[in-house]
């Protein structure tokens, strides 16, 4: 074993920290419509700042070099940077190559200047690498996690490792205030007769046990967010109809304890539409607020069918997606709700007991002003909300404005000759074979894994695999 991973393997619980969730104020609380609110929210997100200086969407984008090996890859605004990572075939220190189809993502824990991000590969059964023996959950089956380390104030990444085999389309997940990520299998499949379609817990620093956190439900899981108070752990379905879930655990920052699996229903009303469904696609306006309850799901393991066929009552969206947790919201998208099918982002007040739709997009002005297929979703130290799209090409990471609008950030633009292969070769390794995977083409898809970091924002682009760290002047507009 290599010996910078071996010394991050060894048992240091001391000296490791879970990487907080949260904001210094919270913006997210006028996003419901109202104009007096709206006023509110601008005078608070100004305040300590230039405001000549500041406007919510940065400025308009251009190509930008990466820092690593001299390519444009992507569209930011002016005085951001960034550079590249973990590149599909880039060797780890465990001696596996990094596997592809990068997803899902987040910064989990910290050894003093240094951070762990957990990354998810949506990979099938038969892709991707083998993590040790304790952290495979079906040895038949290939798919999992990678860790990534980075050292936040030299800026710099350090290395990487496989920390969780043996599953299947590990899409999304979440951070957990135990300083691990839950990953999340994207499947319902049964190969070999063993099931998948499990959540999984994985440490910063170190591996998985591989043991599937089964009462967390089997069902096409696709992202988690974790209340830091109530420990409870709300879950997203990438079906059409699907489910918005909660966990109890049964002991507080252990979901490996068991527990009981809910959904969400409004109060007063069974098996209310938000997005999508059997009885076809509706819209509701920004601001739209409900009272919500959640009711017990009664076959959490799917043992006759799907969970979401064993919860009364409950609402139904269009593929959930990403999710996140911030200051007492949990935020979470719904790929291809409403009425345009374009998508939605919705807030649920874990307080409050209610769900507000913040956006919806009307399927108008798509590149400019508008939202195309909603997938992961993030919110920046600073209290601003990011998305990621998964569309058709090209795809953009999207901010939404106090206002309820959104705006371009980013957009991928990876477009690969053999020339560009060759110099990404050797910038990132003497080898010449660093990616050995990767053939010439257009990778203008989809982004994903967005998730901050103080000054930093990591994020992946699915295809062909590339990790980034971006980093600017953020205090200029509203991310």
């Amino acid at each position: 074993m290599n010996s910078v991973l071996k010394s991050l393997l060894e048992d240091d619980e001391g000296s490791v920290t879970a990487v907080a969730q949260g904001t210094s104020f919270n913006r997210r609380e006028v996003m419901k419509g109202g104009a007096a609110g709206a006023a509110t929210l601008s005078l608070t997100a100004l305040a300590g700042r230039a405001v000549a200086s500041y406007s919510d969407d940065y400025g308009p984008i251009a190509p930008v070099a990466d820092q690593t090996t001299g390519l444009s890859l992507i569209s930011l605004p002016e005085g951001f940077e960034y550079f590249t990572y973990g590149w599909t075939g880039q060797p780890m220190l465990d001696g596996n190559l990094t596997p592809k189809d990068h997803d899902g993502m987040g910064v989990v824990a910290a050894k003093g200047n240094q951070i762990v991000l957990v990354r998810n590969h949506e990979l099938s059964a038969t892709e991707g690498v083998k993590a040790p023996a304790v952290a495979d959950y079906h040895s038949a089956c290939n798919g999992g996690t990678t860790n990534v380390l980075f050292d936040a104030i030299k800026g710099k990444f350090l290395g990487s490792w496989s920390s969780l085999s043996g599953t299947i389309k590990n899409c999304s997940g979440g951070i957990t205030p135990w300083g691990s990520w839950i990953s999340c299998e994207e499947t319902t499949e049964t190969r070999d007769g063993v099931p998948h379609g499990w959540c999984f817990d994985v440490p910063g620093f170190g591996v998985a046990t591989g043991q599937p956190l089964k009462d967390m439900g089997r069902f096409s899981h696709e992202a988690v967010a974790v209340d830091p108070v109530t420990s409870f752990i709300y879950e997203t379905e990438d079906a059409t109809p699907s489910a918005f879930y909660q966990f109890r655990p049964n002991q507080h920052f252990n979901p490996a304890s068991g527990g009981k699996l809910y959904a969400l229903k409004v109060v007063g009303e069974d098996s209310f539409n938000f997005s999508g469904g059997a009885t076809g696609y509706v819209s509701y306006a920004n601001g739209t607020t409900w009272d919500v309850e959640w009711v017990e799901v009664t076959d959490a393991h799917g043992l006759d069918g799907r969970p979401y066929n064993s919860a009364p009552g409950r609402a139904s969206f269009a593929r959930g997606e990403g999710c996140f947790y911030d200051s007492g919201k949990v935020y979470f998208t719904s790929t291809s709700g409403g009425g345009a099918r374009r998508g939605q982002v919705f807030s649920y007040d874990t307080r409050r007991e209610q769900l507000t739709m913040i956006f919806e997009s009307r399927g108008t002005g798509l590149g400019s002003n508008d939202l195309d297929s909603p997938d992961n979703i993030a919110v920046s130290p600073r209290g601003g909300i990011l998305l990621m799209e998964d569309g058709g090409s090209p795809n953009y990471l999207r901010g939404l404005t106090p206002e309820g609008g959104t705006f371009v950030f980013a957009e991928n633009i990876v477009t690969l000759s053999a020339d560009d292969i060759s110099q990404a070769d050797a910038a990132l390794s003497a080898s010449g074979n660093v990616m050995s995977s990767i053939n010439p083409g257009n990778y203008r898809g989809e982004w994903a894994g967005g998730c901050f970091h103080n000054e930093w924002l990591f994020v992946n682009i699915q295809s062909p695999g590339i990790t980034f760290a971006i980093k600017g002047p953020w205090n200029k507009g509203s991310l």
